[in-house]
């Protein structure tokens, strides 16, 4: 049996980037039972064209229409397979997401074995970066990154966008000094802005995350041979065959790698071991998603090169609850730990989920 469920839980306050705004998270949350035990995934996308063309409506669909009948009319099988049937049924990278992750999660659950062990990996405590968006007033900024920065967490990321840029992140060098300091533009610049990042250049970034557009690789390799300060490919990094294309032209030496995106962890850990093999700094992004779908990225982020602060935040720096028990939250020194136990180690709050729901529906 498989359950849909579409969860929304309001953030604390609206998220706002180079393309738009956001106040409610919504997610699809996909449910396998089997034999006495559940695994759980989440589908992620943001509303409207936040991100990508995905929402929260269409991954819906697509798990209804295509996903779930082929996943129920195969049969069960390991997560990996699972992975190969859902890239051949769909092009939703966060519906298969979704689903891919319920299998896992099922898999691991049955055998009684923590999500890092089926991936590969070992556990440790993952570093946690802030990502900040985009407000009205420098003080606003600077507020936040002061208030960031004292809970622990071990790197800033700033939102950037055409007008919000030199003068941002010269305010917090000047206010806070040398730490770990970063941008994203969400793909809202083009080489012609390319004075912006040769400007930029001079306040020792650890990276520029995606300057231009997706699919301006060319021009992205143009404006790294243009900066010292590394760029990063996040919405670019979108399936293997990009990456290699990305390590082919030089275009970024930093790969951000994010579950949604490129439609599960198993091609994630397919892009891991490319960029890993080609010499790239690699880390775990997030679009964010809820607890479920951040709990499993943790585990992905404990592979040997994940080798950056995460985008993983704690619970209740984004959202007003969460659907899992223990809710994530970083250390004092800025760190995530993986409890103990099978799956992701995490328990879905059952409660909490049906409180959420606005929207179910069971398959046979």
């Amino acid at each position: 049996m498989i359950v849909l469920r579409l969860a929304a839980i309001p953030l604390h306050e609206p998220f706002r980037i180079s393309n738009g705004s956001v106040a409610v998270k919504e997610s699809v949350v996909v449910e396998i039972r089997r034999d006495g035990h559940s695994g759980f995934g989440e589908a992620a996308p943001m509303p409207g064209a936040f991100y990508s063309p995905e929402t929260p409506e269409s991954s819906w669909a697509e798990l209804e229409q295509r996903l779930l009948p082929r996943l129920l009319s195969d049969g069960w099988m390991a997560p990996r397979e699972v992975a190969v049937k859902l890239s051949e049924a769909s092009t939703d990278a966060f519906a298969r997401a979704g689903l891919e992750g319920a299998c896992w999660d099922l898999y691991c659950r049955e055998r009684g074995e923590p999500l890092w062990r089926a991936l590969g990996s070992a556990p440790r405590p993952i570093a946690s970066g802030v990502a900040i968006g985009l407000y009205d007033t420098i003080e606003e900024l600077l507020e936040r990154v002061s208030r960031y920065l004292a809970a622990g967490y071990r790197r800033v990321k700033i939102k950037i966008q055409p007008g919000w840029d030199v003068e941002a992140v010269a305010a917090i060098r000047k206010q806070f000094g040398d730490i770990p300091l970063m941008t994203d533009a969400n793909a809202a610049y083009t080489i012609a802005d390319a004075p912006v990042f040769e400007e930029l250049d001079r306040f020792g970034l650890m990276m520029f995350e995606q300057p231009l557009a997706g699919g301006a690789l060319e021009e992205m390799a143009e404006l790294q041979r243009r900066v010292r300060t590394p760029i990063c490919a996040d919405e670019s990094a979108e399936s293997i065959e990009a990456l290699e294309k990305i390590i082919r032209l030089g275009s970024a030496r930093i790969v951000n790698i994010k579950i949604q995106r490129v439609g599960g962890l198993a091609p994630a850990l397919a892009m891991y071991e490319r960029a890993r093999a080609a010499g790239m700094g690699i880390w775990l992004g997030t679009m964010p998603e809820l607890g479920i779908a951040s709990a499993q990225g943790l585990h992905l982020a404990t592979l040997p090169g994940f080798n950056y602060p995460t985008d993983v935040e704690s619970s209740d720096r984004w959202f007003v609850d969460d659907l899992i028990r223990p809710a994530l939250a970083i250390d004092r020194d800025g760190f995530l730990h993986i409890p103990d136990g099978p799956g992701a180690g995490y328990e879905v709050d059952r409660e909490k989920l049906e409180r959420y729901t606005t929207r179910k529906a069971t398959y046979d």
